[in-house]
C-alpha cells in the first residue's frame, strides 16, 4: 500500500516536472471546487476584543459549516488563527461570507483566499493502462 502511494505520488512529480520544462499542448484549465481560507487576527488587535467576540463568531461559523459553507477547519499550529476549506467556488463570494462573520466586521480578522482545484496533471494518466512505464 505504501509502495503503490510512494509510486503514484512519484509519478504525478515526474508529470509536473516534465510538463514545466517541455513545450506540450497546454491542458484543459481546472475548475475551482474549493477555497481554502486561511484566517489570522489583524496586526495590534487587542487580544480581549477577539475573547469577547469569540462566542459568537464560533456559534456563527457553526451555522455556515450547518449550512454546508464550510467542509472543514483547522486551527493554525503555532500562532492564533483558523483554516477553513469552503465549499464555494468563488473568492469574492467566500470573501463576502468570512467578512459577514463577527471578527470581520470589527475588522479583527483577515482571510488570504486560496482557491483550489483537482490535480491537474493527473489528466495525462487518463488512458494510461496498468503497468505502463
Amino acid at each position: 500500500m505504501k509502495a503503490t502511494l510512494a509510486s503514484t505520488l512519484a509519478l504525478i512529480i515526474c508529470l509536473m516536472s516534465a510538463s514545466a520544462g517541455h513545450a506540450q499542448p497546454t491542458t484543459p484549465p481546472t475548475p475551482t471546487t474549493r477555497i481554502l481560507a486561511i484566517g489570522t487576527l489583524n496586526p495590534g488587535v487587542d487580544p480581549a476584543s477577539v475573547r469577547s467576540i469569540l462566542p459568537t463568531e464560533v456559534r456563527e461559523a457553526v451555522k455556515l459549516y450547518l449550512d454546508g459553507k464550510i467542509d472543514q477547519w483547522f486551527s493554525l499550529q503555532g500562532r492564533n488563527g483558523v483554516v477553513f476549506i469552503l465549499n464555494v467556488t468563488d473568492p469574492a463570494t467566500a470573501h463576502e461570507m468570512l467578512e459577514k462573520l463577527p471578527l470581520g466586521q470589527a475588522h479583527l480578522m483577515s482571510f488570504e483566499l486560496l482557491p483550489l482545484a483537482p490535480l491537474n496533471p493527473l489528466r495525462q494518466l487518463q488512458g494510461v493502462k496498468a503497468g505502463s512505464p
